[in-house]
């Protein structure tokens, strides 16, 4: 009993359940007339979709592996907009939130980078932090980059709201590749550097500091 009333206690209140899912409802069919298809294919797109399963399930395994992926790089996009209200550009990961030409309702959805990283952290201390969330959110990226890099488009800097260099595999800039090493360094950067540098910090963060799964 005791068991079943500790796992009962870690649920995911219903109230969020619904909130999330009606946020969901709202941003897919808006973001695939916009964007088309190949926007879900961003780190932090699939983690929505990810955290939606997650928090139905109540699967600790799928909120761990969105916390492990997005927590660092959503906190420098926090970190890049709060700057940005003040005028300062820190890496210009934000810079598309402030352009005027850029539509109000899809700046507001877009607001979902600053929020989701804390209802993670939220989630994952609900639910523990699983700890096989590392190499399975690292095979998980490394499927996207190939995909993103051997077939999705290239920066662009007249794509418009087509979704170009998607996961930064060419670069960081959308207009145009990165020049200072070949692409395939770059590419191969990433396959190592986002692990090394991003997840297994991560990963030892929370498994230092989360409960684990009930």
């Amino acid at each position: 009993m005791k068991d079943l009333a500790a796992h009962a206690s870690n649920r995911v209140p219903l109230w969020l359940k619904f909130a999330f899912t009606v946020f969901m409802i709202v941003l897919t069919p808006v973001y695939w007339h916009y964007y088309g298809p190949t926007n879900f294919l961003y780190f932090c797109d699939i983690a929505l979709f990810l955290t939606l399963a997650g928090i139905w399930l109540d699967s600790a395994l799928l909120i761990s592996m969105c916390a492990v992926g997005i927590l660092a790089p959503q906190a420098l996009w926090v970190l890049d907009f709060i700057l940005n209200i003040f005028g300062v550009s820190l890496i210009g990961m934000t810079d598309y939130m402030f352009k005027h030409e850029n539509s109000l309702f899809l700046r507001g959805l877009s607001l979902f980078h600053g929020w989701l990283p804390f209802l993670l952290a939220y989630l994952v201390w609900q639910l523990g932090y699983d700890r096989r969330a590392f190499p399975a959110w690292t095979a998980l990226a490394w499927a996207l980059l190939l995909i993103c890099f051997f077939f999705m488009p290239p920066p662009d800097p007249n794509a418009g709201l087509v979704p170009v260099n998607i996961n930064y595999v060419w670069g960081p800039n959308d207009g145009a590749a990165q020049t200072w090493v070949h692409p395939y360094v770059w590419f191969a950067g990433l396959m190592i550097g986002l692990p090394a540098l991003l997840f297994w910090p991560t990963h030892l963060l929370l498994a230092r500091n989360a409960p684990r799964p009930a």
